[in-house]
């Protein structure tokens, strides 16, 4: 498996793993799916500099991403950012989605970051137990603030300090 800076030519498979995981009701508080010219801008708000989105390569299918976007939008949280992690479905339970969050800690300091965050329904084991295992805290609850199909969900804000 190979991580790399996302292409726009990879856009159609990102859109297709982020979409797959809607009806889960476990990772997006999207409800329906997105299209692919909807992503285009949030594709493009992405500087592998600063905030990439990079993809998982594996036997040449994409197999999950990950992306930086800037916490809150202010100048002052320049050394914050949030991270979220897709896997496809047919390549969960294989250590991707762990590859990508350990890169993306690994990497922080170039991209000078010094806080990661991750917003995680409460009801989300699996995420809630990789974020854990890469160290990162709960440091907040949101309590019942989303509401998916009639059933209102926590959303828990997890946080990683970078090691100086």
């Amino acid at each position: 498996m190979t991580i790399r800076d996302a292409t726009e030519e990879d856009l159609p498979a990102i859109v297709a793993i982020y979409n797959a995981a809607i009806p889960g009701r476990m990772a997006t508080a999207d409800t329906q799916p997105v299209s692919l010219e909807s992503r285009l801008p949030w594709f493009r708000e992405h500087d592998p500099g600063r905030r990439p989105l990079w993809v998982a390569v594996d036997d040449r299918s994409l197999a999950g991403w990950l992306s930086f976007q800037s916490f809150y939008g202010r100048p002052a949280y320049h050394a914050t950012a949030e991270v979220s992690v897709y896997v496809s479905q047919s390549h969960r339970r294989r250590g991707i989605g762990g590859t990508l969050l350990g890169q993306a800690i690994t990497e922080s300091p170039r991209l000078e970051l010094k806080t990661l965050l991750g917003f995680i329904y409460g009801h989300n084991e699996p995420s809630l137990r990789l974020f854990h295992r890469f160290g990162f805290e709960r440091w907040g609850s949101l309590p019942r603030v989303a509401e998916l199909d009639g059933v209102e969900r926590d959303l828990l804000i997890l946080g990683l300090r970078m090691r100086a």
